[in-house]
């Protein structure tokens, strides 16, 4: 019977509409990744935020919400932008802690602006809405990545040795900086492409997934870069990434299947549910748990072996499975950061040059 099981989840996974949107938006992310298209987007921030204090940072962050907002992983951020956004900071002699900081924290904001591989797992796994949790994500987002710029910019106004402003002879005039918007136009159309058709209800997200990474194809394209070279390395990265996930997706539908049929889930679940405590306590240990366990985890990972667990609990509680899903991917994005398993900390260590450790 448990094999049957095991088999039956296998094959539920792999048929699942809901799936088919991943390898499309993790396509769709490794096309833009090799067609230059992140250079005409640095040097746009280079040329408009370099002015300021700590300009470059903050840009790096605005760089990475809209790079988050086309695709759906954290790691294509930081290999898009921070392998250009670093060597600038450091040789306009920008601090570490400053420099080293915004890239990967920038990144995490993919997972949580949508279209997002991420979310699409807590919906799958969480009996959520894709479209609905996309939507949920967006305010958040925003308002991470609002808070990051605010941080940089106080703490640069307030410690000027920490990022200095690029000296007034080197800055851009109005008129060269009008001219890079031209490098981000077609971004924030692919953007407007994939997420409005979901907003709209036109497309489903693997429908939107599919426009994404035809609009991915027409930007390499435009910008000269579509050759058969480019479009075997996306191929073959996005064939890696994917694998990755499916066999995550399986392995956790597996074991989510085996825990409700042994019974541990219903034996966790009722073991919260039978502390008597009021349900705010209750959702405050169950958001410690994974904060915790992405020290240690990945967060894909993560989501397979808490969500199951957690989805009776939040039925009992009344709780909003919206709301709970939202909170819970955001906790997972922190666990990309947080040593001593971070893996946006690994990702920026790969991309910058050997001097830096992990330590740093």
């Amino acid at each position: 019977a448990m094999i049957f099981s095991a088999y039956s989840a296998f094959f539920r996974v792999m048929t699942t509409d809901m799936y088919v949107a991943v390898p499309l938006f993790v396509f769709m992310a490794t096309l833009l990744q090799n067609s230059g298209i992140g250079s005409a987007m640095f040097d746009m921030l280079y040329k408009w935020f370099g002015g300021m204090r700590g300009g470059l940072a903050i840009g790096t962050i605005v760089l990475c919400t809209l790079i988050a907002a086309m695709t759906g992983l954290g790691t294509t951020g930081v290999v898009t932008i921070g392998y250009l956004a670093f060597p600038e900071m450091e040789k306009r002699g920008y601090d570490r802690s400053i420099s080293l900081g915004c890239i990967p924290a920038g990144a995490t904001l993919g997972p949580i602006i949508p279209p997002s591989v991420l979310m699409i797992l807590v919906a799958g796994f969480g009996g959520i809405s894709i479209g609905k949790l996309f939507i949920g994500g967006v305010f958040p987002g925003l308002l991470i990545a609002f808070f990051f710029v605010a941080y940089i910019g106080i703490r640069c106004w307030l410690q000027p040795s920490l990022a200095p402003a690029i000296p007034l002879a080197e800055r851009a005039s109005w008129k060269e900086k009008l001219i890079t918007l031209r490098g981000v136009i077609l971004p924030i159309i692919l953007i407007f492409l994939v997420l409005g058709t979901i907003y709209l209800g036109v497309a489903t997200p693997s429908e939107a997934a599919a426009v994404g990474a035809f609009g991915a194809m027409v930007c390499a394209a435009v910008n000269r870069q579509l050759n058969w070279k480019m479009v075997k390395d996306a191929c073959f990265s996005a064939m890696l990434i994917n694998t990755m996930i499916y066999w995550l997706i399986i392995g956790g539908s597996i074991f989510s299947t085996l825990i409700v049929a042994t019974g541990v889930s219903r034996f966790i679940s009722d073991s919260l549910l039978g502390l008597a405590v009021s349900p705010i306590v209750i959702m405050v240990i169950m958001m410690i748990i994974p904060l915790i366990m992405g020290m240690f985890m990945d967060g894909a990972a993560i989501a397979m072996i808490l969500l199951p667990v957690y989805l009776p609990v939040i039925m009992m509680l009344d709780i909003d499975p919206l709301w709970f899903g939202i909170l819970f991917t955001v906790n997972l994005i922190i666990g990309y950061v947080t040593p001593p398993f971070g893996m946006m900390i690994f990702v920026t260590k790969g991309i910058t040059p050997p001097d830096i450790t992990i330590a740093q």
